[in-house]
């Protein structure tokens, strides 16, 4: 059975700057998409990889932003 790897990383919204928790799927870690800010509700582009020690990266940047 394939159980999905969560972690919990908290990252700071690009457009309000609020803290916010989210979950990761760690089971893929060259994913990109789109979520919501959980307070000003505005798009936050995610970039989720590992660096060479195999730590969880987690980047974010607004839509407006290059990456």
């Amino acid at each position: 059975m394939n159980i999905n790897q969560l972690s919990e990383k908290t990252v700071g919204c690009p457009y309000c700057g609020e803290l916010i928790n989210v979950l990761i799927d760690t089971s893929d870690l060259q994913q990109q998409y789109i979520e919501d800010c959980q307070v000003c509700c505005k798009p936050i582009n995610f970039i989720i990889s590992a660096s060479l020690e195999g730590e969880l990266i987690v980047s974010v940047f607004s839509e407006d932003e290059a990456f």
